[in-house]
């Protein structure tokens, strides 16, 4: 049985693909913090609760875009294929191949996943360059306040010809 089969039971888990993933985000963590550290970057003393919420919110969106957008499909394809449509115009894909190809799709399938990945490059981000990243954050924090009003809107106008 492969480490694989003993992991999950069926023996289909990218666990090797998934490490090369891991290894991706750490050397791109570490990558970052060496490059920073050369190029002077001082680290913010404090993280407000406000930026807090703004990136969680940005990530939170960016994620989604990456993974549910069906304008962002091109990115997604050569990783996963579409299973189904999902709500207010999103889609719904499910990772393909083996290895690191199916490890890929799992994370570009994932907004949960993904999100991680958001909040780790908008915190770099906001290191270097903290007025351009609340900028962006406030962008796609916007964008997150419009998509709930137009949920809001759908539901108030399903409720009324109730």
């Amino acid at each position: 049985m492969t480490d694989a089969g003993q992991y999950d039971g069926r023996g289909n888990a990218p666990l090797a693909g998934y490490a090369v993933l891991a290894a991706v985000f750490t050397a791109g963590a570490g990558g970052y913090a060496v490059l920073a550290r050369r190029r002077g970057v001082r680290l913010p003393q404090e993280l407000p609760p406000w930026d807090v919420v703004l990136l969680g919110t940005a990530a939170y969106k960016a994620s989604r875009l990456l993974t549910r957008d069906k304008i962002t499909s091109f990115l997604r394809a050569p990783f996963t294929r579409r299973a189904g449509e999902g709500e207010a115009g999103e889609v719904v894909d499910e990772p393909r191949g083996d290895g690191v190809r199916r490890a890929v799709g799992d994370l570009l399938s994932c907004p949960f996943c993904t999100s991680a990945w958001a909040a780790g490059a908008l915190v770099c981000s906001y290191a270097a360059a903290p007025r351009l990243t609340r900028l962006v954050c406030g962008g796609l924090g916007a964008l997150t306040v419009a998509d709930w009003l137009q949920y809001a809107w759908t539901w108030t106008q399903q409720n009324a010809e109730s």
